[in-house]
């Protein structure tokens, strides 16, 4: 998350060009939305599962990285190609993710048609959760989040591969395990991976090469690696000290981190 962040920043500085990164994960991770109380969270099962824990610069939901492949991607949200709408602008970006599932033989498409991107509606109607999803057979298949900030937008996402449901349901709190495992059944109606849907499981090394070329389809684009200083790594690393790997951050919201400081 600190590398991300860096990303952003680096771009508006003119440091970077635009640039799509991928990462993988050492260990399952739980990551909440910068809005997302942590208070939702089983922090034993956490420990028990010997998960990280960790609060995204983005909105949205709770994700669980695991078995997975992530991508974060940085431009000026100035760009010509990049709409105003968040929702346009995130059609446009997640072509690459489009292609990168195709290059898998795995049939998804946008949950919103495209002909309802091009209707009038009012800015609250376009960002319903709705249109942030990329569905197979009406099941969600990824997660996907943006964020403008310092004049630079930034989208990252989770591309799983398989999805372990019985983890994800230990690392919230319910009020009782039939409603816990009510949940869970629900939810295996509403989400899908890339191995339920096809049968085959990916490598990470697959899956990056079957999503750069997807991005560079779907957006029309070349890559070309992008080689860091080592003062911009240590600049990660300080960030990652800093606040990523804070209580303060990653327990707290910003309007709860403001209260502890009044009150202290």
């Amino acid at each position: 998350m600190a590398f991300d962040e860096c990303m952003l920043r680096w771009h508006s500085q003119g440091k970077i060009p635009p640039t799509l990164r991928f990462y993988g994960w050492s260990k399952p991770t739980l990551s909440i939305g910068y809005f997302q109380r942590a208070k939702t969270i089983n922090f034993q099962a956490v420990e028990k599962y010997a998960c990280e824990f960790v609060r995204r610069l983005t909105g949205g939901s709770a994700v669980l990285h695991d078995d997975e492949l992530t991508y974060s991607l940085v431009i000026d949200e100035h760009d010509p190609s990049i709409p105003k709408s968040v929702t346009k602008a995130y059609y446009i970006l997640s072509q690459g993710v489009l292609e990168g599932y195709k290059n898998l033989n795995v049939p998804c498409e946008f949950a919103i048609p495209e002909r309802e991107l091009d209707k009038e509606r009012s800015a609250i109607c376009f960002e319903k959760p709705s249109f942030y999803e990329m569905v197979v057979d009406g099941k969600k298949i990824s997660g996907n989040a943006q964020t403008r900030k310092q004049g630079v937008l930034m989208q990252h996402g989770s591309i799983p591969v398989s999805l372990d449901n019985n983890m994800l349901f230990d690392l919230f709190a319910f009020s009782s395990e039939k409603s816990r495992q009510r949940r869970k059944e629900q939810f295996a109606q509403k989400a899908t991976s890339i191995k339920e849907v096809t049968g085959k499981s990916y490598t990470y090394e697959q899956m990056k090469v079957a999503f750069k070329k997807g991005f560079e389809t779907g957006l029309d684009i070349h890559l070309s690696p992008l080689k860091l200083s080592e003062e911009q790594w240590k600049e990660v690393q300080e960030l990652a000290h800093t606040k990523y790997e804070t209580d303060m951050w990653n327990y707290y919201t910003t309007k709860e981190r403001e209260t502890i400081a009044t009150a202290n």
